[in-house]
């Protein structure tokens, strides 16, 4: 009978572990899932505030960066709060893109419109090919996380002192170096969705968000710099 018993609980803690995965993983696939709609939701918020930033956003405004920042940090303060973490989400990466429609204007004031649609058609393709990688191989990027930060740290400092130098070639080397750093990103975030490294989907979908953004920034100045050239 003892052993009878033994049996019948391990069987009992078999189905529940069994029960606990399946659940964890329909619950991660929830979280991913939520993530991607915001995300979509935040690249249309994005490309309407652009469409409005090149008609009448006619100068770079430090009032709308400083707002942008604010909002992004105060996601992090709000990620619990769904209803205000949705708000910001959603006015930063509107905001963001009236930003941006002033850069997009010089490029289509230049006659150079085109570039635009080619750095968002590359965009567009980096990010469904790296997605669909990340997705499905094996290798494990979360480990870059230190080795991105740093990076990043120094493509910031660069490109601040090129304000000061105005070097075409400091610029194209910028430029090159983020598309690396923000497709890298685009793996490293993924799998950090997919494995559990953050616990709001707002928080997730605003990563992927930038990691989309800077990407194609540094695509539009690298075409930019060559067509110019």
């Amino acid at each position: 009978m003892s052993l009878y018993n033994r049996n019948l609980s391990s069987q009992q803690n078999e189905f529940s572990r069994t029960y606990e995965s399946e659940q964890s993983f329909s619950a991660r696939a929830t979280f991913v899932k939520q993530t991607y709609q915001l995300l979509s939701a935040s690249l249309l918020a994005a490309t309407v505030g652009a469409y409005i930033g090149v008609d009448y956003v006619k100068s770079f405004s430090w009032m709308l960066l400083i707002l942008e920042l604010g909002m992004l940090f105060g996601l992090f303060f709000t990620r619990k709060n769904p209803t205000l973490a949705l708000f910001l989400l959603f006015g930063f990466t509107f905001v963001s893109g009236l930003t941006l429609g002033p850069v997009l204007n010089t490029y289509i004031g230049a006659g150079m419109g085109h570039i635009i649609t080619q750095a968002f058609l590359m965009t567009t393709v980096a990010f469904g090919g790296l997605t669909i990688f990340a997705f499905n191989t094996k290798r494990d990027f979360s480990s870059m996380g230190k080795m991105l930060f740093i990076t990043l740290i120094v493509i910031v400092v660069a490109g601040l002192l090129n304000l000061f130098f105005q070097s075409t070639m400091l610029a194209t080397i910028i430029s090159a170096v983020g598309a690396i750093l923000f497709s890298a990103y685009i793996l490293y975030d993924t799998q950090m969705i997919l494995r559990g490294g953050y616990d709001s989907p707002v928080l997730a979908a605003v990563s992927l968000y930038l990691d989309i953004l800077n990407l194609f920034i540094s695509l539009l100045n690298l075409l930019g710099i060559f067509n110019r050239e």
